[in-house]
């Protein structure tokens, strides 16, 4: 039993968390609440881990303040939907807490890693709602705190906070009535009581499969070394090892063994950063950011020869890079999020510099937009989020950037996100577009017909598996066997005297003739009102319509 953990046994927490959650991902998906096949809790939540494990994994220090840092950096870069952004505050709230001790935490300070991270993800929500994984984790924080004296080792205690966290979860449907009519539970807590339960399961001695030694190399490599493009995003002082050196090591001399490179890699390490040193007796590939590169090249020859030899010079290839995005530099840009050909067309054509591809179950990190942002070469950019469970990630994303502002304009579809980027002009201020940006969310009505996965009662309707489902951004407006009839009673339940346009955007699953014929049907029915449609292009979704 373990009486305290150390930084050693807190990684192999955090690996076995990430995997049960992996192993789980498609039945935390199959949770979800509302019968359209958009389920992908578990799918964020489990990206997150993982990239909170990649970050993780390259932290080779032992000391619990760096292991603690690389979780939680890894954690928000990672950052998917609504519940990979409140996990990630979870987990920075844990960290924030076992990052202060020195060798060993007990159980009395993993109580208090669980209050503040309750603390942390209440925080990170502007309106926090009870019925959630929010509810999950403050009750097991609650419970932690209560237990704390009373358990010698963690192992107990944690087998104890899972069954308050278990009962917690129990009582999410009585707290949303959306759960309790869909007769399922909390997704995002279930989500969270599997990764705790990994926790347990790496305390208790469950065999740990080393499934990401890979992942932070070859998620980071590109061509054989990797590039040095995030030199872009730094100042001149801050390149503290200027030459970028790598060669392969060839035709060992009989000499060298096994140690020898392992030892080389500690000599790398004393003159620079950003080591890989990797290879066997017949081949060894080097990469060291360094200002010494011949002594670099010196350690390297004690082992073999050397073959295609690199050195850049990072500071001139900064300077010249600057002076480029310096000369080229913009006040104002904008970036959407979307998922379909044919609606990155029209964005493009609406002059948006950057599109990232996401939408439903197919969530960006915050991570992944700050890194978008940081390539739009501006000073202030406009995010389009196009989704409502993209928007906290958005939101993060501000936290992740240097040298610029983004502005996330709340948009929860495209045809928002149109809206807003028709209304961008050079002439006005940041502060001006913005303003009219928000503005134009409220001339857009937005309906989107899909089909249901599961048999429910939902917003009055009994609908099951297979119908041709009608909604709004809130709730469920119509249903029926046909796709042309539950588009027309969505229309007929959303159109209002002053609307003047219908436009169509049809997905991947319609073909172009059925939406002109839709089309010609809508506009006889309707002929007081312009009707167009778009290829849109989009997956889940037979039509995503606007009403202006």
């Amino acid at each position: 039993m373990h009486k305290t953990i150390n930084s050693t046994d807190l990684r192999n927490m955090i690996l076995v968390g990430a995997k049960q959650l992996e192993i789980n991902r498609a039945k935390v998906d199959a949770l979800n609440v509302f019968p359209v096949p958009d389920g992908d809790t578990g799918t964020n939540m489990s990206l997150t881990m993982q990239s909170c494990v990649k970050e993780m994994t390259a932290c080779q220090s032992s000391s619990f303040a760096e292991v603690c840092d690389s979780i939680s950096k890894g954690a928000l870069k990672g950052a998917r939907g609504n519940s990979g952004v409140i996990l990630s505050q979870i987990l920075k709230g844990l960290c924030t807490i076992i990052r202060k001790a020195e060798k060993e935490v007990d159980v009395k300070t993993f109580a208090k890693a669980f209050e503040s991270a309750t603390k942390v993800a209440y925080g990170a929500v502007s309106v926090p709602k009870e019925g959630t994984i929010l509810t999950v984790i403050r009750m097991m924080s609650e419970y932690a705190v209560k237990i704390a004296a009373k358990k010698k080792n963690i192992e107990t205690f944690l087998e104890d906070v899972i069954k308050e966290g278990d009962r917690a979860l129990s009582l999410t449907p009585e707290m949303l009535p959306v759960l309790k009519k869909a007769g399922v539970v909390d997704s995002g807590g279930v989500g969270l009581m599997t990764i705790i339960k990994g926790f347990l399961s790496a305390l208790t001695g469950e065999e740990i499969a080393d499934d990401y030694a890979d992942m932070e190399a070859s998620a980071s490599e590109d061509g054989e070394f990797g590039d040095n493009s995030a030199i872009l995003n730094m100042d001149i002082g801050e390149i503290q090892f200027a030459y970028c050196t790598e060669f392969f090591i060839i035709n060992m001399k009989k000499s060298t063994t096994l140690s020898a490179i392992d030892r080389l890699r500690e000599k790398l390490m004393s003159i620079g950063d950003s080591v890989i040193c990797i290879g066997d007796l017949e081949f060894v590939k080097v990469h060291v950011h360094t200002n010494q590169p011949g002594k670099a090249l010196t350690y390297a020859l004690e082992l073999g020869e050397l073959d295609r030899l690199k050195i850049e010079n990072m500071l001139e290839q900064n300077r010249q890079l600057k002076a480029k995005m310096d000369a080229e530099r913009k006040e104002m840009g904008m970036l959407a999020i979307c998922t379909g050909a044919g609606l990155s067309e029209i964005f493009k054509e609406l002059l948006v510099d950057r599109i990232i591809e996401g939408g439903q179950t197919m969530n960006p990190s915050a991570n992944d937009i700050a890194n978008a942002a940081q390539k739009i070469n501006a000073d202030h950019i406009f995010v389009f989020p196009n989704n409502k469970n993209i928007i906290l990630a958005a939101e993060q994303a501000k936290n992740l950037v240097e040298n610029k502002t983004l502005h996330v304009i709340p948009t929860k579809n495209v045809p928002q996100g149109f809206a807003a980027a028709l209304e961008f002009s050079t002439d006005c201020s940041a502060e001006e577009n913005k303003t009219n940006m928000i503005h134009a969310l409220d001339n857009v009505k937005v309906g989107q017909v899909t089909y249901a996965v599961r048999n429910t009662t939902l917003n009055g309707f009994s609908i099951k598996e297979g119908d041709i489902i009608g909604l709004d951004d809130k709730k469920i407006l119509a249903k029926s066997h046909s796709l042309e009839e539950t588009v027309l009673k969505l229309i007929g339940k959303m159109k209002e005297e002053f609307h003047q346009v219908i436009t169509l955007y049809y997905g991947e699953d319609v073909k172009e003739e059925e939406a002109e014929e839709l089309c010609a049907v809508i506009a006889e029915k309707y002929p007081d009102c312009d009707v167009d449609f778009h290829n849109g292009g989009q997956a889940v979704y037979y039509y995503i319509m606007a009403l202006e």
